[in-house]
């Protein structure tokens, strides 16, 4: 499991266990294992039969009920665009609403709902853990709202906040939880790592991820990848092939992100010589200050290709720069 590229991370959570706070802030790079973590260590929180405190035993009640996604005094707390757990019966959403596209925020009444399972007392006389994932997606009013739960936490109540960009997070929610940092694991180990989940090329991979390798192993095994691969191939062949490539906006997104790596590279290349995403043709050539501001650029053309507009006419624009 991807837990086990973070032995440090860890032993700092394990070392936790005797006297714990009431929040810890998980928080890293976007696919290093965060999540992997959180929830183990809720497992641990939870089992029945944790021994000496260093792993959850897997066998007993809680933790069967904690991997089937169903215990009790465990919540989750996502977006609905990533939730990856249902939510319960007693937090059912208010009768009526509209049906529409999956939010890409975590909601006040999301929070609200939480308030409620963590004043109650636990099913199975222990703790009750809320894990808040990814914590910077909750919008301002949600955030406010966890944060009277974090000033006067309930007892026996631990709220485990994971985040790509904790500088996004209100600095008073920031400053009520104990921050646990999780780092890009060693390439070597990632590399291993991911050659066991059956990824080939898995340092290719890695290196376009970042050097994340959960990250990597989406894009190595999910459409994502696919279309990465479809559009690399476009843009060694050309501009305008890259262009013809692009279908609708989500491939707009992958070609900006693309965009942006072989423009960070480029720069990396000149200011340090060597690359660190190994993304795109390497016979690109160009000021170094150019490339950098072009995938400053990209980057925020990336949160526009989301956007209802047409994918053409901005892919012409973005593939135009490279020119520039």
């Amino acid at each position: 499991m991807s837990f086990d590229l973070q032995p440090t991370a860890w032993k700092s959570l394990i070392e936790k266990v005797e006297r714990l706070p009431h929040s810890l802030l998980l928080h890293g790079p976007a696919g290093v294992g965060k999540l992997a973590l959180a929830e183990r260590f809720a497992q641990l929180l939870l089992c029945e039969r944790r021994g000496q405190g260093t792993e959850p035993c897997g066998r007993c009640d809680a933790c069967r009920w904690f991997l089937a996604g169903n215990h009790p005094d465990a919540r989750f707390l996502e977006p609905e665009a990533l939730a990856r757990h249902a939510a319960r019966e007693d937090e059912a959403e208010e009768e009526g609403r509209a049906k529409g596209k999956p939010s890409t925020e975590i909601k006040v009444e999301q929070v609200r709902a939480l308030g409620d399972f963590v004043h109650v007392g636990s099913h199975r006389g222990g703790r009750r853990v809320a894990i808040v994932h990814p914590a910077e997606d909750m919008n301002a009013t949600a955030a406010n709202a966890l944060l009277k739960s974090l000033e006067e936490p309930p007892p026996a109540a631990v709220f485990l906040l994971v985040s790509h960009r904790p500088a996004r997070l209100l600095p008073t929610v920031r400053s009520r939880c104990v921050p646990v940092p999780v780092p890009l694991p060693e390439a070597g180990a990632a590399t291993a790592w991911l050659a066991k989940q059956g990824v080939r090329e898995a340092a290719r991979w890695l290196a376009f991820a970042g050097g994340a390798p959960r990250r990597a192993l989406d894009y190595a095994t999910g459409e994502r990848g696919a279309a990465i691969e479809r559009m690399l191939r476009a843009l060694a062949a050309g501009e305008g092939a890259a262009l013809g490539a692009v279908r609708d906006r989500e491939d707009l997104e992958v070609l900006a992100e693309i965009l942006q790596k072989l423009a960070l590279d480029r720069s990396f290349s000149a200011f340090a010589g060597r690359s660190k995403y190994s993304a795109g043709p390497g016979s690109v050539t160009g000021d170094a200050h150019a490339w950098l501001a072009y995938a400053r650029a990209m980057g925020a053309n990336r949160q526009l290709a989301r956007h209802p507009l047409n994918p053409q006419l901005f892919a012409g624009e973005l593939l135009a720069g490279i020119s520039r």
